[in-house]
């Protein structure tokens, strides 16, 4: 071991019986060499053993900018598809050492900036930054995308013979407010039902109890609503409950980015699962300038409950 104590690039080379730059092309995963798996596998065996950490700053001096990728994550999008984006994305970066900064809030341009200046990371990325930035969707987003999870919410509410439906929405401007409606509205047509109405339910109760009862005194016919997301649709089924409205029987309510808390809500609430742990390993390949080949994103699912 080195005479500091720390183990160094020497000491790997020395307990794996390679030389020092095999090491080096090993532990920094150099595209540019061809190590066979079984030397692979013995300097990381080595390094495991011996507790090898990496000298950050020299190697950021090296490459040019740290292994640090930062993700940006807007007020209002912490539910189960940032919270399973996030772990896939740190877990795959993990594995191609590297480290995941993630920053909540309203990401101004002079604090990026900042960021950029201090600690020169690999990667800025921005959760939803394509949606955000009015990205029309493919076809293949409707087979496995952001719209195809909308449109599981809306099909859902469609299978079980509501034609008339409305989207509640939340009373602070959310990055993915327009995408998240544009896409429930092209499910709504592509389903051939009515346009999709929408009404915002503000936070406090008495508040979003009458913001509930006006828009349904203006529109009778409306029999489901949509809600942006689960904490929209919880607000909504309390409103309902302040009106005497029973839900389902007189209007059905349906979450979507399924947090825990609507389990315990009474009725129960039916939402859309979404599963983004995929995403967020191909977004830190696509990062890293590596391919995702292998790598499928997972379809969203109904999680049926009594809402509905």
């Amino acid at each position: 071991m080195g005479r500091s104590g720390r183990v160094t690039l020497t000491d790997v080379a020395r307990a794996s019986g390679v030389s020092r730059a095999t090491v080096s092309f090993v532990l920094n995963d150099d595209p540019r060499q061809t190590i066979s798996a079984t030397t692979r596998e013995r300097v990381l065996a080595a390094a495991r053993d011996l507790g090898y950490v990496a000298h950050g700053i020299a190697r950021a001096l090296r490459e040019g900018s740290s292994r640090i990728v930062v993700l940006n994550v807007d007020w209002g999008m912490e539910g189960n598809f940032s919270r399973s984006y996030v772990k896939g994305l740190d877990e795959e970066l993990a594995e191609h050492d590297h480290i995941l900064l993630v920053r909540h809030g309203h990401a101004i341009p002079e604090s990026t900036q900042k960021v950029l200046d201090t600690i020169a990371p690999r990667a800025v990325l921005r959760l939803g930054e394509a949606y955000m930035q009015g990205h029309e969707p493919i076809e293949e987003d409707w087979e496995s995308g952001f719209a195809a999870n909308a449109g599981l919410q809306i099909g859902h509410l469609a299978a079980r013979g509501h034609s008339r439906i409305a989207m509640a929405l939340p009373d602070h401007d959310f990055p993915l407010t327009e995408a998240r409606l544009g896409f429930s509205r092209e499910a709504a047509r592509r389903l051939g039902l009515a346009p999709l109405e929408r009404f915002v339910v503000p936070g406090p109760r008495e508040a979003g109890a009458a913001a509930v009862e006006a828009f349904l005194a203006a529109h009778a016919d409306v029999t489901a609503v949509a809600a942006f997301d689960d904490d929209i649709a919880l607000r909504t089924l309390t409103a309902l409950g302040d009106l005497g409205r029973r839900v389902p029987e007189d209007v059905a309510v349906m979450g979507f980015d399924e947090t825990e808390y609507g389990s315990l809500s009474s009725p129960a609430l039916t939402t859309v699962h979404i599963d983004a742990e995929v995403l967020g390993r191909i977004a830190a390949r696509t990062a890293l300038g590596m391919r995702s080949d292998g790598l499928t994103p997972v379809h969203g699912r109904i999680v049926v409950r009594a809402s509905v």
